[in-house]
């Protein structure tokens, strides 16, 4: 894996540019959208206005929320966006002004900012410590409010065109009304949610756009990488449950996404997914901003590879779901990614071959190109993928589990497989564990739990 060496352009950055300021923000109802604009610069030289829409739906209820509880989730909501303007030139210090934090909040705050920018530090080859890269100062004399919200039972899913989220759907409409969420709709996340039954108008639609000037500074040779996109995800879903009156918000994030990209270290690309986030915010939400709004992830007791499964069974979705990053923008599977190989392996014990091929266009094993992102999937080289996959365990449980259908054309990288050491380390070890086991570490309730542990009952290995 190649890292950029660009900490001496870090250590230039910071020592140019004094300040990030989060100035203010903007929101307001107009015809036919709920509009949200921020304002952040970087001394006086780079100003960024960043806006985030939401078209308005016949069941929003405005009317219904105090103006209180609106501006702390809109504020909220700034305060992960501004990570991905400051990450640009990495000013030593973030000056807050719209709201008074406290010493806790600031501290929370730290932690997301530089457990989510932890890849962006490592491909960076940036020298970060959490002590000293950045001081969050708070100056404002207006306090936030924390309120107490009364919603229905009913729940929101946010939906991103994948395998997961389709299997949070199909299981959770048994027992709930489900409202699906979606930021940045594209060609997936419209025909997952079709195929699902649900109209467009029934949807919560959001629209998030990267303010020009940033991408203007990316080419030009300012500091770029990985956020934590999730964060986002989770303060947006916060305030659309908020103005539609649900009461569940049910994220789609498996335990999986708690292992580390890379052994030994705290560098995960999912951190955001992570279990320790999840547990984070819930905390944070209903110490500081509302109490009655339920923020939980309905896949975190399993792994993907019980998730694959479990989609496995939904065959409506085979021809219009995508999961590929460098695809997402034409809606295609790129077939040349770790991504799109992940999703391969691991559904592959599931779903037949000649299918398997009709999803993806071509069999993803049979191609030598792919040797080093299956190295890094099995774990023979040192480093994951930057990628929301599974653990090394499920991947090589999932082609021992393929090895053992006799398929009656062994593709080149499963041949390459059944000659390594992982083949002879993973043979009938894993699967079984894998597919029977639970986490413990959830906030389901106890319907959900059952729901998700019954529908895994028709396994048999």
């Amino acid at each position: 894996m190649d890292l950029a060496d660009n900490n001496s352009k870090y250590i230039g950055l910071r020592n140019t540019y004094r300040a990030f300021y989060f100035e203010s923000y903007s929101n307001k109802l107009e015809k036919d959208v709920f509009k949200i604009s921020y304002f952040f610069k970087i001394d006086e030289e780079f100003v960024f206005e960043p806006v985030i829409s939401i078209p308005l739906r016949d069941f929003y209820e405005f009317d219904k929320l105090s103006d209180e509880l609106i501006q702390n989730m809109v504020f909220h909501i700034g305060m992960v966006e501004l990570i991905s303007y400051w990450k640009a030139a990495c000013p030593k210090v973030i000056v807050i002004k719209p709201f008074r934090l406290n010493d806790d909040q600031i501290l929370w705050w730290k932690k997301l900012y530089f457990n989510g920018l932890g890849e962006f530090f490592y491909l960076n080859s940036i020298k970060a410590d959490f002590d000293s890269f950045v001081d969050i100062r708070s100056e404002s004399n207006n306090d936030l409010v924390r309120s107490v919200f009364s919603a229905d039972n009913s729940c929101i899913v946010p939906v991103g065109g994948g395998k997961d989220s389709v299997v949070t759907l199909e299981l959770l409409k048994k027992i709930y009304h489900l409202t699906p969420m979606v930021v940045n709709s594209r060609r997936a996340t419209d025909e997952c949610i079709t195929a699902a039954g649900y109209l467009k108008k029934d949807c919560i639609e959001v629209s998030r756009s990267i303010y020009p000037l940033l991408l203007e500074m990316n080419g030009k040779g300012f500091l770029n990488g990985h956020t934590p996109f999730s964060a986002l995800l989770a303060f947006i879903s916060l305030l659309t449950a908020a103005i539609s009156g649900k009461g569940i918000i049910a994220l789609s994030n498996e335990s999986s996404a708690n292992e580390s990209t890379i052994p030994g270290m705290d560098i995960n690309h999912q951190y955001s997914k992570s279990i320790e986030f999840e547990k984070d915010f819930r905390d944070y939400v209903g110490k500081y901003i509302v109490d009655g709004i339920n923020y939980h992830s309905f896949l975190r007791p399993l792994k993907e590879l019980q998730i694959a499964f479990l989609f496995s069974k939904h065959q409506k979705y085979f021809a219009v779901f995508k999961s590929c990053n460098a695809g997402s923008k034409t809606d295609i599977w790129c077939c040349n990614c770790p991504k799109c190989l992940f999703a391969f392996i691991i559904l592959s014990p599931f779903i037949n071959p000649n299918k398997m091929k009709e999803i993806f266009g071509e069999n993803l094993l049979d191609k030598p190109s792919m040797q080093l992102y299956f190295d890094q999937l099995i774990g023979a080289e040192a480093i994951k993928p930057f990628e929301c996959i599974g653990t090394v365990d499920e991947v090589n449980s999932a082609l021992c589990m393929l090895i053992e259908k006799d398929l009656t054309y062994e593709p080149y990288l499963l041949k390459y497989y059944k000659n390594s050491d992982y083949y002879q380390k993973y043979h009938r070890l894993l699967s079984s564990k894998i597919m029977s086991t639970f986490e413990d570490e959830h906030f389901l309730n106890s319907d959900e739990f059952h729901l998700l542990k019954n529908s895994l009952s028709c396994w048999n290995n």
